[in-house]
C-alpha cells in the first residue's frame, strides 16, 4: 500500500507540482491533496485528451514536468494529443501520467474494464511510453526512474496503480452549495412513472445507469426501455441521438455534469440535428459523484444559456422534489430537442446493483 500523504511529498520533491486530470475512483483518496491546492496547481479537465492538452501548455510556460492523471479507460481520449503533441517525434513533452488501472489483469471487475484493463500496458508500449506499476512504498525508487526518465529525455511517462493501493487519513469534506432535497433515485422513479411504454431510455455511465437499474426491480417499474452506459462516459447524450434520428419513439437521455462536461460538443450538434422526440435531462450535483465525488466545473455554467444558444427548443429546471411530477410532465410533453436541468443531492442508493447480461439488455432495447 501507499500512503497518499507519502506520495505528494515524493512528487513534489521531484518537481511534479501541477496536476490535471479527469476524476477515477482508484485514484480518489487523491482528492483532499488535490483539493486544497489553487487554480494554478490544480486543474480538473473536461477529458483526458484536454488534461494532456493542458499540461503541454504548463510545460510550454514553465519548462517543467507536470501531472496527468486519469482512469486507464480514458486513455483513448488521451492517445491522440500524447502522440500528434507531446510525442518525442514531434514537440517532445514531458508528462507524468498518473493512471488508475481497473481490470488489471487477475482482477474481478465489470467487463468495459476488463476489456481496457487487459490492453492497458500494450497500449502504452505501442505509444512508446515507458512506465513502471506502483505497489508500495518501495516502488517510489521506479517512479523516481521514469520521472528522471522523463525529464532528460522531454517524453510522456505513466504509473500505473491498481485498486485499493492508495490510502489516506483524511477527513471528509462537506459540499454546502448544492440547494436541492431531490435524491436521483427521487426522480428516475417520477420519470418512470410518466414515460410512455414505448419511451427510450438511455443512461451515462456511473451510479446514474445503475440507479435506473435498480429502481426498476426496487419499484418493479416496466414501461419503456434501457440501454445502460456501462463505459463510455460522456457519449450516452450522442448514442441518443442516433437512436433519435431513426425512430419516431421517444428517446430520453439521462446525462450527468461531468459526462456531459466531457464533450461539450454533442450539444451544439444535438440542437442541429435532434428532432422533437429527443429530450435531454441533465442530472447535476456538481460533482464526479461515483469515483469519490469530486468536482465539476458546472455551478459556473449557465446550462439554459448553452443549450438555447445551441437550438434546443425548450429548457425546464427542478430543483424541490415537491414540483417533481408537474416538472417531469411538462418536460416529457414539450417539442424536442428540450433539456431538463435537475439539481439532485450527492447520494447514491444503498447497496447499488451492477448492470449485468449487457447482450441480453442490448437485444431488448433493439426490439421492435
Amino acid at each position: 500500500m501507499v500512503n497518499v500523504n507519502n506520495l505528494f511529498k515524493f512528487l513534489d520533491k521531484n518537481g511534479i507540482n501541477f496536476f490535471s486530470g479527469v476524476p477515477d475512483s482508484i485514484l480518489k483518496n487523491t482528492k483532499w491533496h488535490l483539493e486544497k491546492k489553487n487554480k494554478k496547481q490544480h486543474l480538473i479537465a473536461p477529458n483526458e485528451g484536454s488534461s494532456i492538452a493542458t499540461c503541454v501548455g504548463y510545460y510550454l510556460a514553465t519548462g517543467k514536468l507536470s501531472c496527468a492523471y486519469m482512469q486507464n479507460s480514458g486513455l483513448g481520449n488521451a492517445i491522440n494529443p500524447l502522440i500528434s503533441i507531446a510525442h518525442k517525434k514531434v514537440y517532445s513533452i514531458p508528462i507524468f501520467l498518473m493512471i488508475g488501472w481497473r481490470g488489471a489483469p487477475g482482477s474481478q471487475d465489470e467487463p468495459q474494464h476488463l476489456v481496457k484493463g487487459s490492453i492497458t500496458t500494450k497500449l502504452l508500449k505501442l505509444l512508446n511510453i515507458k512506465y513502471c506499476v506502483l505497489k508500495n512504498e518501495k516502488d517510489f525508487k521506479n517512479l523516481k526512474k521514469i520521472i528522471i526518465f522523463a525529464k532528460k529525455n522531454n517524453t510522456p511517462v505513466a504509473c500505473l496503480i491498481k485498486k485499493n493501493v492508495l490510502v489516506a487519513n483524511n477527513k471528509k469534506t462537506q459540499d454546502n452549495y448544492i440547494k436541492s432535497d431531490i435524491k436521483r433515485e427521487n426522480f428516475i422513479k417520477e420519470l418512470l412513472k410518466n414515460i410512455n411504454s414505448k419511451s427510450n431510455l438511455i443512461a451515462t455511465t456511473g451510479y446514474t445507469s445503475r440507479e435506473l437499474y435498480q429502481v426498476r426491480l426496487k419499484y418493479n417499474l416496466k414501461k419503456g426501455r434501457d440501454l445502460y452506459m456501462v463505459g463510455g462516459m460522456g457519449h450516452s447524450s450522442m448514442v441518443a441521438l442516433g437512436k433519435s434520428i431513426y425512430t419516431n419513439k421517444q428517446v430520453i437521455c439521462l446525462d450527468g455534469d461531468g459526462s456531459m462536461i466531457m464533450h461539450m460538443g454533442s450539444i451544439a450538434n444535438i440542437g442541429y440535428y435532434a428532432k422533437k422526440n429527443y429530450k435531454h435531462i441533465l442530472l447535476n450535483n456538481f460533482s464526479h459523484e461515483s469515483v469519490g465525488g469530486q468536482k465539476t466545473v458546472s455551478k459556473n455554467l449557465k446550462f439554459e444559456n448553452i443549450v438555447k444558444g445551441a437550438g434546443y427548443k425548450k429548457y425546464f429546471y427542478l430543483d424541490k422534489r415537491k414540483n417533481l411530477n408537474k416538472t417531469i410532465r411538462k418536460f416529457l410533453a414539450s417539442d424536442g430537442p428540450s433539456m431538463l436541468e435537475v439539481v439532485i443531492k450527492k447520494e447514491a442508493m444503498q447497496n447499488l446493483l451492477r448492470v449485468k447480461n449487457l447482450i441480453n439488455i442490448k437485444n431488448k432495447f433493439m426490439k421492435k
